[in-house]
């Protein structure tokens, strides 16, 4: 185990479409997060920055593009890239700072400013880029690996689509609680089996939009925290950023091939799977001890299987996991009590921040109507492009 970080604030800009740039959310979000951790912008010692790569050449130096809009002030800059896993190294990054004594107050920021329709590779000719090559080879758009995971998980464990449906209906119905939200609107089983078909067997409803929007946190060191009134913040005990491990048994997009097992034998688990177990191992705890989960849905089937990753049941046992109930709030392990991406797209740099606020909303009992009884301990979970894990563990 390592040391624990304090969660002195938290901000987000509402997701959406909004037309603006991305440091225009950013900012707000920092702003907020500032505001609710009664900090100071001029105390913060250091800034990290999760990079958006569609905003120009801004977005690859997020760390100082954020520090010049709030106003120079002489803080420290990082800035990282891990597509939908960049949140979380930024999280990393910032917590490793205040444990080595670098920085007891860091700003770590993210937003985006989405292109509509589907994402895709920035520009040029990579061969040794995997994400690049399922576009140019297979034609592959986000949508289509949503779609053959869907299959996948019907062929190998049976689940439907009317269960697939059901999670989009449990996400809707906490979106439609969240202020920060795109759709706030409940959805019925029916209406998502009346959407169009995106890829088969994925109706729209069923995979998450593009969106706007932006998160910040202020980490800071516990005797910080103390020193500034705060007894018992909410903390962060782990942050997985681990990679997959050879060799790779199951065909995963953007990689397009599966690895030889014929001389090193497969691991006990999937990478999914190992970025929660590290989570774990970190933080001393297990499943049987989390109160909620913000998992990465980028469609109904993907939440499906992070139940399964997480260690929440079984292999095979997402779906029934679900129709009794114990993923919804009043269930034994509520998930994506914020809404989940169904609620509020892909803002990409943004999204393992964002998921981050929600625990600590939720851990502090200030999630309204969405808030959880007695919630202590929360993990979240998702992937960047490339075998970035993903996971946090935060802690009250």
């Amino acid at each position: 185990m390592t040391g624990e970080v304090a969660v002195l604030g938290v901000g987000m800009h509402p997701w959406g479409k909004w037309g603006r740039g991305f440091t225009e959310y950013g900012s707000a979000a920092a702003r907020a997060a500032l505001a609710d951790a009664g900090v100071d912008w001029r105390d913060v010692d250091s800034v990290v920055g999760a990079d958006t790569v569609r905003g120009g050449y801004p977005g690859y130096v997020a760390g100082a593009t954020f520090a010049k809009a709030l106003g120079w002030q002489g803080a420290r800059v990082t800035s990282v890239y891990a597509a939908c896993a960049s949140g979380a190294q930024a999280v990393a990054v910032a917590r490793a700072q205040i444990l080595a004594g670098l920085a007891e107050v860091v700003l770590v920021v993210g937003a985006d400013s989405a292109p509509k329709g589907f994402f895709r590779p920035a520009g040029g000719n990579r061969a040794d880029d995997p994400d690049w090559l399922r576009f140019r080879v297979l034609g592959a758009t986000n949508p289509t690996y949503f779609g053959l995971y869907a299959r996948r998980r019907m062929a190998l464990h049976g689940d439907t689509l009317e269960d697939f449906a059901q999670v989009k209906v449990k996400n809707a119905a906490l979106g439609a609680l969240n202020p920060n939200a795109r759709y706030r609107k409940r959805v019925t089983a029916d209406e998502v089996a009346a959407s169009a078909v995106v890829a088969d067997p994925l109706r729209l409803l069923d995979i998450c939009a593009t969106s706007d929007g932006g998160a910040a946190l202020v980490l800071t060191g516990m005797e910080f925290a103390r020193r500034h009134g705060v007894v018992e913040p909410v903390r962060i005990r782990a942050v997985s950023t681990v990679t997959p491990r050879y060799p790779t048994t199951v065909l995963d997009l953007p990689d397009i091939a599966t690895d030889s097992a014929v001389t090193v034998e497969p691991a006990d688990g999937t990478f999914r799977s190992s970025i929660a177990q590290a989570a774990y191992a970190e933080a001393g705890i297990g499943p049987e001890d989390l109160s909620l989960a913000e998992v990465y849905d980028l469609s109904t089937a993907l939440e499906l299987q992070w139940y399964e990753d997480l260690g929440l049941c079984g292999e095979g046992e997402a779906a029934k996991l679900l129709r009794e109930g114990a993923t919804a709030p009043g269930g034994r392990i509520p998930v994506n009590t914020s809404g989940g991406l169904a609620s509020f797209g892909e803002a990409v740099p943004a999204q393992a921040i964002a998921q981050v606020c929600e625990l600590t909303w939720q851990l502090r009992g200030e999630a309204g109507d969405r808030q959880i009884a007695g919630a202590r301990v929360g993990i979240t979970a998702n992937q960047g492009l490339f075998g970035h894990g993903s996971s946090v563990i935060a802690v009250r």
